[in-house]
């Protein structure tokens, strides 16, 4: 199951490598990022693989949320089909 992960938040030094790290740890590969940086404001959106995941989507929800709240950023996770299905025209 592929997944999108976003993250939006004041711009500063360790946000890709931080929640990379988190996601190497727990077998999650990065099959697509992209990232920018909007009037100071970091913004980044990733799909990833969980087919290998050690934790469930709703694990990786908690966990990031918690990350998030480290690195004072906001952190969504949705499952592809249901992003999909959101921004379908």
């Amino acid at each position: 199951m592929n997944a999108i992960i976003t993250v939006v938040g004041s711009d500063k030094v360790g946000i890709i490598a931080k929640v990379s790290q988190f996601l190497s740890e727990h077998k999650i590969n990065i099959a697509d990022i992209t990232q920018t940086i909007l009037s100071g404001n970091f913004v980044m959106m990733m799909m990833v693989d969980l087919e290998k995941s050690d934790i469930t989507i709703d694990e990786l929800r908690t966990k990031m949320n918690n990350t998030a709240q480290e690195m004072g950023v906001e952190i969504n996770i949705m499952s592809e089909k249901v992003f999909s299905a959101m921004h379908r025209v």
